[in-house]
């Protein structure tokens, strides 16, 4: 019997997925976009961009700016009662409002 692959984005099949006509699929406007430190931002990832990509369990969690690394942001979150900081680039991050 064959061992069946558990790779980075195994389970995903919904998570990211990408919405049918949602205009242009990465606009600029997401790679440039800058926060600030304290700053509350959702984690939203988008899957045709691979690189800087958090692993699918935090998609959906809101988190606070840490600081800035490179291009990458690090993004304080609680997962459960663990906190925990990620390195995800500005294509993954929306500003809350």
């Amino acid at each position: 019997m064959t061992q069946r692959s558990r790779g980075f984005r195994s389970k995903t099949r919904y998570k990211l997925k990408k919405t049918l006509r949602a205009g242009r699929s990465n606009p600029i406007t997401k790679k440039i976009q800058t926060f600030q430190e304290e700053d509350l931002v959702h984690i939203i990832i988008d899957p045709s961009v691979h690189k800087g990509q958090p692993h699918p369990r935090f998609h959906g969690k809101t988190g606070k700016i840490a600081d800035k690394r490179g291009q990458a942001y690090i993004v304080a979150i609680n997962d459960g009662n663990k906190a925990k900081k990620l390195i995800i680039r500005p294509e993954h991050l929306k500003i809350q409002e």
